[in-house]
């Protein structure tokens, strides 16, 4: 359902139920719907984003997002070499220059690359969908230059979705990445903490977030690495994940 059919249908069983008699009350209940629809990306409301494969394979994918990083990315790269684990790198165009040789050895060694905009700025939520199709682009421009590599996969900022998001993800013909296990590694609160709480919520099918711009990532990717396949999880790529699904 399209989400102005689903704010419709909201606001007509609101009114309908008796609940909520004021037109302010509706209207905070429906603002508050979408926040959490516009944050929440494996949602969907806006369009359809790839966040976890139902299935009783014990496939995982392990993604990273906000690099390339000069010194930490090489690092996880290295992780990942010495397990001999496929991962995805969303990466930040404006990041790329002066970094082209961390990209090359992500495709050398078997990596999925996507784009995670050129700018990433907090206001790009907030832009129009010819602006943020342009930053796309821009981004999917660098990739290309450093790499050869043609992306068509997007992860937005901060994970927020909305209609111009949609509209421009269409624009550019991507399919949109989200995510089923949120790492929080961005938030403080220690290496074995993180780990745990990415290795408690494992399943069949799921889609990893963590950071490779952090100083305590590769250790956190070792440890998340050895606990998975203890349990009997297969990295694999997003493509590799969703091929023939999507």
């Amino acid at each position: 359902m399209f989400f102005p059919q689903i704010v419709s249908s909201l606001f007509h069983s609101l009114y309908e139920s008796g609940s909520l008699w004021t037109g302010l009350a509706t209207s905070l209940t429906v603002a508050a719907f979408l926040a959490y629809a516009s944050f929440t990306i494996s949602f969907g409301l806006y369009l359809r984003a790839f966040c976890r494969k139902p299935t009783k394979e014990k496939l995982i994918a392990l993604t990273f997002d906000d690099g390339p990083h000069p010194e930490y990315t090489p690092q996880v790269l290295d992780v990942l070499k010495q397990y001999d684990v496929k991962a995805v790198f969303f990466v930040i165009g404006e990041r790329i220059a002066g970094n082209e040789g961390i990209l090359k050895r992500m495709q050398a060694d078997g990596h999925q690359i996507g784009n995670h905009s050129f700018s990433h700025k907090k206001t790009f939520p907030l832009f129009g969908a010819k602006k943020m199709a342009a930053d796309m682009l821009q981004c999917e421009q660098a990739i290309e230059q450093a790499t050869g590599y043609q992306t068509k996969w997007f992860r937005p900022p901060f994970g927020v979705t909305n209609p111009n998001v949609a509209k421009a993800v269409k624009m550019r013909g991507y399919r949109m990445a989200g995510w089923s296990i949120r790492s929080l590694d961005t938030i403080k609160s220690g290496e074995e903490k993180i780990v745990r709480r990415v290795i408690s919520q494992l399943k069949p099918g799921s889609v990893i977030l963590l950071h490779d711009h952090l100083p305590n990532t590769p250790c956190m990717v070792e440890q998340i690495i050895q606990q998975a396949k203890e349990k009997g999880y297969t990295f694999v790529t997003i493509e590799q994940m969703f091929d023939g699904w999507c």
